[in-house]
Parts: C-alpha cells; structure tokens; sequence
C-alpha cells in the first residue's frame, strides 16, 4: 500500500514535470522569432544572437513557470541579459577584428519590409549606428523604441531602476536621432535607387553613377581578413564611383547583381561564377545613396541561402 502511494506521486510528479516542459516550449516556440530579433538588434551578429537564443533556452527550461506572471516580458528579460553578456565580449572581439567591420546581413521576408519600422531598425544603416552606442544604452533603446517595452520592464531586463532607464533612453534616443538616416525611405523608393545603381554598375556607366551617389557617400567593406575588401571608408561619389566601376570591370564575364530582400530593404547579392560571394546594402537619404556596405566575409554570408523571419 505504501508502495502504491509512492509510486503514484512519482507518477503525479513526472506527469507535472512533462506538463511544465511542454508549456515552456510552448512559450520559447511561441516568442522564439521576437527574441531572436532582439537579440540580433543588439549584437549584429545572427551567429552570435542563435547562441545567446540558445543559451536562454537553457535558462527558460529552468524556470519555475508558477512563478512566471508574463512568459513573454520573462524571456524577453532573460535574452537582454545574455545579450548584453555577449555584446560586452563581442565589442573586445571587433577591437581584433581585420579590417572595418559590419552587420551580418539577414534574407528577410517580405512581411518584414511591409513593417516600416521593423525594417529600419534592422536596416545596416541603423545597426551601424546602434553600434555608437554603450551595451546598455543599446539594450535600452532597442527595448523602447522598437519593442515599446515599458519603462520598468526594462529597468528589470538591464538591471537600472526605472528613472534611471529613462535617462538611459533619452540620452541614446537624442545620440540616434543625429546619426540616423534623416527619413525612413519607402520600399518603392529603395528600390528605384537600388535599379539605378545596379543598371550603372553593370553598364560602367560612370555618369549615371554619380547621379545616383550623394557627394558625401561612403562605402564600407567587410572581407573579415578571409576575402580582400577596401580596407579604410572609401568617402566622395567620384571616388566610390571610379571604384565600384573598375572593381565590376576586373570581374565582367563571371559577375551577376541580383536583387534581394536583405534587412528589410531591396539589396544586391553579387554572385562570381555562380557562388555568392558579397552582399551589397545601401543607405538612402532624399533619394540619394548616403551609404555602402559590401560584406564579403564568408562566415558573416551563412544566413543568405534562407529567409530568416524577424517579429517585434
């Protein structure tokens, strides 16, 4: 009789245990493509972001669930915290790092262009400038402005008090707004740009170039000291031109510039005998290109070959 008893708690317990397991994957399931996007804002890396995503998995599996009053706010707390654990590591990585470095670009689906907002803030352009500012200050902003996350859901995620977090978000908020594109350029409007510049580029046409290229444009690339890229920002429309012109001359017959959905905004997958071999984005001001950014580096190219779904 005694040995009923136990044995039937053991059973209620392990039935208990698989219940609590089942609803935690549920909710990971469930916030997996939000946290993945807040992770990936705040590192720039989709490598680094699927190993912080799961890491909080790990944790999350731990969690007493009858203690947890919103799933979401929790993991979303939880993936800040490991985030800003390896943003701090990634920034003495970049101090080595050969060469300029940026973003990993993203194949993104179209629902996350039809998001304006979204879109923006994973553009290369914004990542770019969310790498000016602190780990914290960065956490915060991207919490608040992309994710409308409350004050004091925030302050618990970074471990500031909410006055605090306020100050945090304000300052970061004014440092963005002086460096950021100054308008949020429409899917219509990327696209006419990126034609341009494609049509000028395959053609040599170095007049329609530099009608498409602001005076002040600068180029950035990213070879990861794997493949070779313009080491130092190339700066002035005349000298980008001349540039990108005789780099498409030295590879005629074996280049192809194809069209891509990539952070959310029209892109061009430059492919060399068939392989991908760099991803060009653009930042776009008053219908002008402001910005290059040409990623060569293979380790940073694994995410191409699939869309990756991005939710806020």
């Amino acid at each position: 009789m005694v040995g009923d008893t136990a044995r039937a708690k053991r059973q209620e317990r392990s039935v208990s245990e698989d219940g609590q397991a089942d609803a935690a994957t549920e909710a990971f399931v469930a916030h997996r493509n939000l946290l993945f996007t807040v992770a990936y804002e705040m590192l720039g890396s989709a490598a680094d972001a699927e190993d912080v995503l799961q890491e909080t998995w790990l944790r999350w599996a731990g969690v007493d669930l009858a203690t947890v009053r919103d799933r979401r706010a929790y993991l979303v707390r939880i993936i800040t915290r490991q985030a800003l654990t390896r943003l701090r590591t990634l920034g003495r990585r970049k101090e080595s790092y050969v060469g300029q470095w940026l973003p990993e670009p993203l194949l993104t689906a179209p629902d996350v262009a039809e998001d304006v907002e979204l879109a923006d803030s994973v553009s290369m352009a914004m990542l770019l400038v969310l790498e000016t500012l602190s780990p914290t200050e960065r956490a915060v902003f991207v919490l608040r402005e992309v994710f409308d996350l409350a004050y004091g859901e925030i302050a618990e995620a970074v471990g500031k008090n909410a006055a605090a977090v306020r100050q945090i978000a304000h300052r970061a908020r004014a440092h963005v707004a002086a460096r950021r594109p100054r308008e949020v350029v429409s899917p219509a409007e990327s696209r006419a740009a990126l034609d341009a510049f494609r049509r000028a580029v395959e053609t040599g046409d170095l007049q329609s170039l530099l009608d498409i290229l602001a005076p002040d444009v600068v180029a950035l690339g990213d070879g990861g000291g794997v493949k070779q890229a313009v080491p130092r920002p190339i700066v002035g429309a005349d000298r980008v031109a001349r540039v990108m012109i005789a780099g498409m001359g030295r590879v005629a017959g074996a280049a192809t510039l194809e069209p891509a959905q990539v952070n959310g905004y029209p892109a061009l997958i430059l492919r060399l005998d068939g392989e991908l071999d760099t991803v060009i984005a653009l930042r776009i001001d008053g219908g002008l290109i402001t910005g290059l950014y040409g990623v060569r580096n293979p380790a940073k190219l694994s995410h191409m070959d699939r869309e990756t779904l991005l939710r806020r």
